[in-house]
């Protein structure tokens, strides 16, 4: 708790953000997802677009922190700490905003009295959950002085592919919608886990800087040179699949398809996807490729927030280009269904086209749950480092020894 003690300013900022996020969830409570700019054409809007994201962002310390079990990458070790808190905050934060974005949320027991098995959204809570759990008992397994470590080791196994299914299953609730061209692929899954990989590892290695600074760890040039070479690396692999996913909506040479690239190459979404390729793939990737940048601190860490900035606008341009055209054929088109047209008579209920903004309320609450989640992640980070310590070794050397 001492950090954030010591940083007064950024600590009541934080408190007074998720204070005023909570007064706005409370207003949306009350007046419905109408206070929101999502529509019947726009379904779904700013609060799928962070989960999505924040899904992704779970995976970089995961990743770290079972590597340095499963692949015994020894140097991994020192940060598997802060890795695994910051997966934890972030999928619970992922969680969070899909529960934000029901409007009935009081009827979330009915995923329990009346699941649909066939549902890729019941997929995805179940794999959430148990990603959750991955996540916990790994905490608590690395923080006991009593942990077994062959429990230790089991739960290292299993983390990894937890990870790659969690993203996958959360690419399948896009990939198997015929009806929206852009998001029916084959290679939807793959490319979230790739998108996943590079936003997870930038965001982990942009925490474990703030805590060097913070004096709270001792990160080391050559284990960030190593984390920012493996960025690199999915930088490259992320390039490669949204290139064959542009490929593959590209070549057939359909309306649809034809419709979907123009919108994003000069329509709504393209800014979205053009600071997406130059900034969030190619300036990163041209600055981690030499190893003596690697070396840089603040290069690393420049290159990190550009990727986690394009794998955000690439979750903006993926959501959003499919909502822009209405997937009906026929006038005067579909019901908006937004709070205008409820007040609103003749043709001006119908819409023709896609159309949505966020609204200061869903702005608030997306600033306000980061705001939570920061202040959660910085508690839990400095109370586990600066008060076990000594746990976190004994811990970490039981399963050296057990792998």
């Amino acid at each position: 708790m001492e950090l954030l003690k010591k940083n007064k300013i950024a600590t009541g900022a934080l408190c007074i953000l998720a204070i005023a996020g909570l007064c706005a969830y409370v207003f949306q409570l009350m007046g419905g997802l109408g206070v929101t700019g999502m529509n019947n054409g726009t379904s779904w809007g700013l609060y799928i677009t962070m989960f999505m994201l924040f899904v992704g962002l779970s995976a970089g310390g995961l990743i770290v922190a079972s590597s340095a079990s499963v692949f015994h990458i020894e140097k991994f070790k020192k940060v598997a700490l802060p890795a695994v808190v910051l997966s934890t905050v972030c999928i619970c934060v992922a969680g969070l905003f899909v529960l934000i974005d029901l409007g009935g949320v009081y009827r979330i027991w009915r995923i329990f009295t009346g699941p649909n098995f066939m549902s890729p959204l019941l997929w995805d809570v179940c794999v959430i959950v148990c990603y959750l759990i991955i996540n916990i008992l790994y905490l608590y397994f690395m923080c006991s002085q009593k942990a077994d470590p062959k429990k230790v080791a089991v739960i290292s196994r299993f983390a990894l592919p937890i990870a790659i299914l969690v993203h996958s299953v959360t690419a399948w609730i896009f990939g198997l919608q015929i009806s929206r061209e852009g998001w029916y692929s084959a290679i939807m899954a793959p490319i979230f886990v790739a998108s996943a990989m590079d936003s997870g590892l930038a965001l982990l290695l942009i925490s474990l800087v703030a805590l060097e600074k913070a004096k709270l760890i001792k990160l080391g040039r050559d284990l960030m040179a190593s984390l920012a070479g493996l960025l690199a690396t999915c930088i490259a692999v992320d390039a490669f699949f949204i290139g064959c996913e542009i490929l593959t909506v590209a070549y057939p040479q359909t309306a649809g398809g034809a419709q979907l690239l123009g919108e994003m190459f000069s329509g709504a979404t393209a800014p979205f996807f053009w600071f997406e390729v130059a900034a969030g793939l190619i300036v990163p990737f041209c600055i981690l490729v030499f190893a003596k940048n690697r070396q840089r601190t603040g290069l690393v860490m420049g290159a990190s927030v550009l990727v986690v900035l394009g794998v955000l606008c690439k979750r903006i341009w993926l959501l959003f280009t499919s909502f822009i055209h209405p997937n009906m054929a026929g006038a005067p088109g579909i019901s908006s269904g937004s709070s205008v047209a409820a007040h609103s008579s003749g043709i001006d209920i119908w819409s023709t086209a896609g159309s949505y903004v966020p609204t200061p309320v869903e702005i608030l609450v997306v600033l306000g749950v980061i705001s939570l989640a920061s202040l959660v992640y910085l508690a839990l980070v400095s109370k586990l480092i600066e008060g076990g310590k000594v746990a976190v070794s004994t811990a970490a050397a039981s399963e050296a020894q057990a792998s």
